[in-house]
């Protein structure tokens, strides 16, 4: 096709410019970079509601870690003070002053029922993180070695039906009966099985991805097993560890706290102790804020740790990034 250029008024020159070509040049491909736990945050503080969340978390951690820091608690401070025992809020505020230790009432001792609970929380949730780390961390290198090598299998799947078949609460409480109740022996009983069903987990997920054309391919030029589990395999599964992890810190917490209100549990004032003793408040007329305030706390904690982590676990899903 002919053009006639005397009607742009401009020379060949200006009109065209000649370029190199570069056949590495035309390979490059332009597209933004995609950074993966970037858009893992990216997606998680897309929806309002995570924000909200995960401020109430960071409300509820402070409380639990930092506030006991600054506050001397003594339960028995106030035991022979007949007059600050079993009061509801209005009435230990009137009695013991207008500040944030007695907005929930005294106890029993006539102790700060707002005091104990945080005090308690700092127990029961790192009780719940350490047993999480354990379990997840053997529960996840395990069930990938187990999902690869048959020999393995064999020997896993038996030890999987034998174990993964006796009550989990029954094992943990048979394990603190024989041992005294503290806080390394609640640490010993959620972790000494408790790994077992995540590795099945993990196992049944690496099975599927293993065969995988790329994982063939890598197999075939000589790389390792451990090497493609932990670089073809486990990065891809993300998702469902964060997923395991939002489900299995709130259930720990539920253990304690389950086990102390049967009368198994820590000996120290933990969340489950704390209901526990005040399981005779419950019923009482006017004794109802001793039993429920670390009730409602305990939930509180649970459901928001769960809904933070499910969430999280969405987020980390690549399918979501798009």
């Amino acid at each position: 096709m002919n053009y006639d250029l005397d009607k742009f008024g401009l020379s060949e020159d200006e009109l065209f410019s000649k370029i190199d070509h570069s056949s590495l040049e035309s390979e490059k491909i332009t597209a933004p970079r995609y950074s993966y736990w970037h858009s893992v945050f990216r997606v998680f503080f897309k929806k309002k509601i995570n924000i909200v969340i995960l401020s109430l978390l960071g409300v509820i951690l402070a409380f639990t870690y930092i506030y006991p820091l600054f506050v001397e608690y003594d339960r028995f401070s106030n035991l022979l003070n007949a007059s600050a025992k079993h009061l509801g809020p209005l009435q230990a505020m009137k009695t013991m002053g207008y500040n944030i230790h007695w907005i929930l009432g005294a106890g029993a001792s006539g102790q700060s029922t707002f005091d104990a609970i945080w005090f308690g929380s700092r127990i029961s949730v790192s009780l719940a993180l350490i047993c999480a780390l354990i379990n997840l961390t053997v529960g996840v290198i395990v069930g990938a070695i187990w999902g690869f090598s048959k020999k393995v299998d064999i020997i896993m799947m038996e030890v999987y039906n034998i174990v993964g078949n006796v009550p989990y609460i029954l094992l943990i409480s048979v394990l603190v009966l024989i041992f005294s109740p503290s806080f390394t022996t609640m640490v010993f009983a959620l972790t000494i099985t408790g790994w077992l069903s995540i590795a099945f987990f993990i196992r049944t997920q690496v099975v599927i991805i293993r065969d995988r054309e790329y994982n063939l391919a890598s197999k075939c030029l000589g790389t390792s097993i451990f090497r493609i589990a932990m670089k073809n395999i486990l990065p891809f599964m993300t998702s469902v560890i964060v997923t395991l992890a939002a489900t299995e810190i709130p259930s720990y917490i539920s253990y304690e706290v389950f086990l102390a209100y049967i009368g198994m549990g820590l000996s120290d004032m933990s969340l489950g102790r704390l209901i526990y003793e005040a399981e005779s408040a419950m019923m009482t007329p006017g004794w109802g804020f001793e039993f429920w305030s670390p009730v409602a706390v305990a939930s509180i904690i649970t459901v928001v740790l769960y809904v933070v982590g499910q969430n999280l676990g969405d987020a980390s899903d690549p399918r979501t990034h798009m």
